[in-house]
């Protein structure tokens, strides 16, 4: 996976801690931790989370999950079965990023 930086781009100026726990620590760290959990099953595990809170984050988790290696077909599955619990509109919104990020080459 390739090191994130969107923290110290985007906040660096501003809220430079946080931007550092973000790009080092979250994305930095955990994310590195391969043997435990693969970047895949990881981005599996923060698109769902992420599409539970309706949060506008799920759009740049989609990228990175394609980018790991998540299928269209997974993603599909994953917003119906997550459609049942997190919401039909939250699955809705789901739906139309992915639509639009799986259909980029």
């Amino acid at each position: 996976m390739k090191k994130q930086t969107a923290g110290s781009e985007r906040l660096g100026d501003f809220a430079p801690q946080f931007a550092a726990l973000n790009d080092d620590v979250l994305f930095g760290e955990v994310w590195s931790r391969e043997q435990e959990l693969s970047a895949r099953d990881r981005s599996l595990i923060t698109v769902a989370s992420l599409l539970t809170q309706g949060v506008p984050q799920l759009e740049a988790h989609l990228r990175i999950a394609k980018e790991n290696g998540v299928t269209q077909a997974e993603i599909v599955e994953l917003i119906t079965h997550l459609a049942f619990y997190a919401g039909w509109p939250k699955a809705w919104s789901a739906f139309n990023l992915a639509k639009e990020i799986y259909a980029e080459e």
